[in-house]
């Protein structure tokens, strides 16, 4: 048990200090990612309004697919919407999580439909 409150806090700790430096604006919203065991999650975020702009989520998708590939999908539907929503910048917030495996995927597949990060 104090193992897992040592890591509960190291990773509390992470998220705290990534998130001290980052802040959302209209022109150029936070995009916010949660990530679960079964399923990602990202959102853009107005801090100046506190209003969420818009959110995509691996639980919208219908087929089945591995975790990397839905990070990827997902990736791809959050830069679809926020170039409807006219965002073409955006800044990232990886929160608790490190850059890599699936927060990396889905940060390469928004850059690479045009999503600049």
């Amino acid at each position: 048990m104090q193992a897992r409150k040592r890591i509960n806090q190291i990773r509390l700790r992470r998220k705290l200090r990534v998130r001290s430096v980052i802040f959302g604006t209209a022109t150029r919203p936070r995009l916010s990612v949660f990530r679960s065991h079964r399923f990602i999650s990202v959102q853009l975020i107005d801090d100046e309004k506190q209003k969420t702009i818009a959110s995509v989520s691996s639980q919208d998708l219908k087929e089945k697919i591995k975790k990397t590939e839905a990070a990827a999908e997902i990736g791809r539907m959050i830069s679809e919407k926020a170039k409807v929503l006219g965002v073409s910048k955006v800044v990232f917030d990886r929160g608790a999580y490190r850059y890599h495996g699936r927060i990396k995927a889905l940060v390469e597949a928004a850059r690479k439909h045009g999503l600049l990060l």
